[in-house]
């Protein structure tokens, strides 16, 4: 009785040990740190070379020894941005970057003091979850799986992902004309992925995210609202429509159009022509591809029913209608005249005249009276 007393209570004293030290060692280290690149890809600063080495924040939470009971919760972008950093770079006032030994050794000890660990990857730029639900939650599910993507790729292994882990509780504070712009961008976006698949375009799309980060101070939700809408209208200039000036002296005409596409990828597109008044009739055409890098000129074919001049809209679209990049003007000048366009012509003179005569027989009718 007293043995199996004595074991009892030994067992008792060494899970009382063990239970705090456990306590201790079942760790979460979350990293992130605010962006120090614009969407360009070209650096701001050098401030996170110093975050990086080991006497830096980021530092000292990676330069330590190996622990198996240790979980690991880190923004994707962070890491691009690292390894960004390896690389030969330069900062925006042309200055060479500093870093690139720094961001090696510091990338380098990431994968060693995690290589025993459970890493969860947060959306890409660590964007507050809540907001991010509100404004885009079919967004917020690509800002997860790109950014799971991402990291396994730089850590060079397998990484979880947890929709319920959030790197604070801190909440972004975006203005309202600011959310209404990330809307727009997003959706201007989206639509253009829909017809293009390219690895750029994924990327541009994921950093948006930045956008609603809660770690973005009000300089920095300025400047990142601004960078973004340009790195868009950049984006949507690489497929687009020429815009021109015409002049039609043929009642049959096929007008010159040139459709542009700087994307490494055939891209496959419709095109809407809507003309501004009743003056021409243009069809759409429809199943147009694109090749990689290059300019394509197709044939518009232009039905003249009145003089005069006109706009036409011309709009890409997927094959579901929906638009993709920017709207094109064309301004035709309609100098024609055939059989049909003097019917019109005489036919409007005829309808003219005879409210002429009208109006002088009203008059005479009541000058008599």
């Amino acid at each position: 009785m007293k043995k199996v007393f004595t074991s009892v209570l030994t067992l008792f004293i060494i899970a009382i040990s063990v239970a705090p030290a456990t306590a201790v060692d079942n760790e979460t280290i979350v990293i992130t740190e605010v962006t120090h690149r614009n969407f360009d890809g070209v650096f701001r600063d050098d401030l996170l070379a110093e975050i990086l080495a080991r006497n830096g924040r980021l530092g000292r939470l990676i330069y330590v020894p190996i622990k198996t009971n240790r979980t690991w919760v880190i923004d994707p972008a962070l890491i691009d941005e690292v390894i960004a950093m390896t690389n030969k770079y330069s900062l925006e006032n042309k200055a060479p970057g500093v870093g690139g030994d720094i961001a090696l050794s510091w990338i380098t000890q990431l994968r060693y003091v995690t290589s025993r660990n459970q890493v969860v990857a947060l959306p890409y730029g660590n964007p507050d979850i809540k907001l991010a639900k509100r404004l885009a939650p079919s967004e917020l599910k690509m800002y997860y799986s790109y950014g799971n993507e991402s990291l396994s790729k730089n850590l060079i292994r397998l990484v979880s992902t947890r929709p319920s882990t959030s790197s604070t509780k801190a909440v972004s504070r975006l203005s309202i004309s600011q959310k209404i712009s990330y809307t727009h961008n997003r959706q201007r976006l989206t639509e253009l992925s829909r017809v293009v698949d390219e690895s750029g375009l994924k990327t541009l799309r994921a950093q948006l995210a930045i956008l609603l980060s809660p770690s973005l101070n009000r300089e920095n939700r300025n400047f990142f609202s601004l960078q973004a809408t340009k790195a868009v209208e950049k984006e949507l200039g690489k497929i687009k429509v020429s815009e021109g000036k015409y002049r039609l002296t043929s009642a049959e005409v096929k007008v010159p159009v040139t459709l542009t596409n700087k994307y490494p990828v055939p891209v496959t597109v419709d095109l809407w022509l809507t003309p501004e008044n009743f003056k021409v009739y243009t069809p759409n055409i429809r199943n147009i591809t694109i090749p990689a890098n290059s300019k394509l000129q197709l044939s518009m074919d232009v039905s003249v029913i009145a003089p005069g001049n006109t706009i036409v809209e011309a709009q890409l679209t997927d094959s579901k209608g929906n638009n993709v990049g920017d709207l094109a003007l064309l301004n035709l000048n309609l100098t024609v005249i055939d059989t049909r366009v003097a019917w019109f012509t005489t036919g409007a003179a005829i309808i003219l005249f005879l409210a002429a005569i009208a109006q002088s027989v009203r008059r005479i009718r009541r000058s008599k009276k």
